[in-house]
């Protein structure tokens, strides 16, 4: 009881938390130089990053900013890209202890991102809001700061230099779906279907008339329900 109680503190959090806060940095870092390069000022870049915890929507964003996208647009296809944190909030609260009322469920589900809800998901015992607290806090503190620094970075960079680090964000994609693909041949087919689509939407008549953010949500839709339909998921006999 005794070692729950110890693993489940907010200083147990804020430790398993400083792994994903680093790595964050990094990322959100060329999130900040993206956002310079598309005329963002600084301090909206970093608001960008206070108030939203999504490295995919964030970049897709700043695509559909920099397209002059309609705000419906960027609505859907915030909502397509970051549906799966609503999947993963609801999966997370089979584990959570008596301590989640309504207001920390509210508040703690802000910070759900993948690698935080792989971190506590992982836990042998229910989980409680001090844990939680802390396991966000080093990520979300990353996240911001990474902005900065990159903002910060990119304002002050020669622009062939600045442009160049932008590759840095394709080279974290293909650190994202590389390992997964190795291991499983449904996501690899998965990741298939979707270049196959999205080179579709980007070159086919009349196709590639559509704009950045609908080709995102029906490349997204398309690719993940071929993925759904083509290889389910079997239920495990409990």
């Amino acid at each position: 009881m005794k070692n729950t109680k110890l693993s489940n503190s907010f200083s147990s959090g804020i430790k398993d938390g400083i792994p994903i806060g680093l790595g964050y940095l990094s990322v959100s870092f060329t999130f900040g130089i993206m956002a310079i390069n598309s005329g963002i000022p600084i301090w909206i870049a970093v608001l960008i990053s206070m108030t939203n915890l999504t490295s995919a929507g964030q970049f897709a964003g700043i695509g559909l900013i920099n397209a002059g996208a309609p705000y419906i647009e960027m609505a859907l296809a915030q909502l397509v890209i970051n549906m799966r944190y609503a999947l993963m909030s609801l999966s997370l609260t089979q584990k959570t202890d008596k301590s989640f009322n309504i207001i920390h469920r509210l508040i703690l589900s802000f910070g759900i991102t993948d690698e935080i809800f792989a971190v506590a998901s992982g836990k042998e015992h229910e989980i409680g809001t001090n844990y939680m607290y802390g396991l966000i806090t080093i990520p979300y503190l990353g996240w911001a700061t990474g902005t900065l620094l990159g903002a910060a970075a990119g304002s002050i960079l020669p622009d062939s230099i600045s442009s160049a680090m932008n590759i840095a964000i394709y080279g974290m994609f293909l650190a994202i779906i590389i390992p997964p693909a190795k291991k499983s041949r449904p996501v690899l087919l998965v990741i298939i279907f979707s270049v196959v689509i999205s080179f579709l939407l980007h070159y086919a008549p009349f196709l590639n008339k559509l704009s950045e953010g609908f080709a995102i949500i029906i490349c997204t839709i398309v690719a993940s329900g071929l993925g759904a339909v083509l290889y389910p998921v079997k239920e495990v006999a409990k």
